[in-house]
């Protein structure tokens, strides 16, 4: 059941990455006094995430905003027990965040079919309500979009991040030179020979200042977090868990005129941090430098150093894949180690019944 509401979001273009909900679930049906019955339980909302949904769509198929569970059945002479009433489905996109009015984190999203309870439905009338049913929950919720990719694109307006992402992929995003050209992050997928797929998202440029929030700052800055790795040209002090993600360095624009020159420089900079930290601000300086996986100087514009780029990208990938596969192993290989160390070391209890084992094959 959907009735009328207002809605705050933050919109960029056709962009939107958060969005106000009223959520409310259903209330209890009544009881039966006279024949001890029980009325059904109020319908539970819930969101649920779907791969190809968006905010956007959300918010144009729902204007309203408000969503509303089904009220339970009331008990009766032919059915004492009453139905439980509809449950109430929101749906959104992959890799949401749901917080509360007060900023606490409800849960999140991060996959094809997630569900999280927001909104609970009341329970109906019975002995212990002497039979009078209970109003469901209400709840403001937040839902915060943050794109997952396997590699996140970051750096400066006009670095050349949508060039890349054309070059790079299928993607076909909109390239002109001026400011803040991406207004909205593009996504594009890396397609390799042997079929191995890697998506790719191109971040709005940063300016100075972006980690704190100046520009659109922290707006698109939190769409960082979930990639599993970065490419970018500079990334300032927004997150410290963001410096140890696993990061590649791709020098753009190498066509240009003194490039070499250029390359020298920065290659010299990146090598001996700490003797240019003079040249910034105080506050511009982060505690921890970034360290490169990989370092390619390329052109968006001739194709210079892309097929190296992309090799370099699957190899820190499949690297990355390795690391988490053997990360997990040893996990599971701890885990029983610790079951079979209790298990060896509780004595059984004496009120235990012991049985014959039984193999299963």
């Amino acid at each position: 059941m959907v009735r009328c509401s207002c809605v705050l979001f933050r919109k960029y273009g056709n962009f939107i990455d958060n969005l106000r909900l009223f959520t409310k679930g259903g209330s209890g049906g009544m009881g039966y006094p006279r024949l001890g019955g029980e009325g059904g339980k109020g319908g539970d909302v819930w969101v649920v995430a779907h791969n190809k949904m968006t905010l956007k769509q959300l918010k144009d198929k729902y204007p309203q905003k408000r969503f509303v569970a089904g009220e339970g059945a009331n008990s009766r002479v032919s059915a004492l027990k009453g139905s439980k009433g509809k449950d109430c489905e929101i749906p959104v996109p992959v890799g949401v965040s749901v917080t509360d009015e007060n900023g606490k984190i409800i849960g999140e999203l991060n996959k094809e079919k997630d569900r999280i309870l927001v909104a609970e439905g009341g329970l109906g009338g019975k002995l212990l309500t002497n039979f009078l049913p209970l109003k469901g929950q209400k709840r403001v919720i937040h839902l915060d979009l943050k794109l997952i990719a396997d590699i996140g694109l970051v750096g400066f307006p006009n670095a050349g991040k949508s060039s890349l992402l054309s070059k790079i992929s299928h993607a076909k995003p909109a390239i002109a030179d001026y400011a803040f050209t991406t207004i909205k992050p593009e996504l594009g997928k890396i397609m390799y020979s042997d079929f191995k797929q890697i998506s790719v998202a191109d971040l709005p440029g940063l300016i100075e200042g972006a980690h704190m929030n100046k520009g659109m700052g922290h707006k698109f800055l939190k769409h960082i977090e979930r990639t599993k790795q970065l490419l970018f040209v500079e990334l300032e002090l927004y997150k410290e868990e963001l410096h140890t993600k696993p990061a590649l360095l791709a020098v753009n624009k190498m066509d240009l005129p003194d490039a070499q020159d250029k390359l020298h420089v920065l290659m010299n900079q990146l090598q001996n941090p700490k003797e240019f930290l003079h040249l910034f601000e105080k506050n511009m300086i982060p505690e921890k430098t970034v360290e490169f996986q990989h370092i390619i100087p390329i052109s968006a514009v001739t194709g210079e150093g892309i097929d190296e780029l992309k090799s370099c990208i699957r190899k820190s990938m499949d690297e990355h894949a390795n690391q988490e596969n053997d990360a997990y192993h040893k996990q599971q290989l701890l885990n029983l180690h610790i079951s079979n160390t209790i298990s060896y070391s509780e004595p059984p209890s004496k009120n235990a019944v012991s049985s014959p084992r039984m193999d299963i094959t």
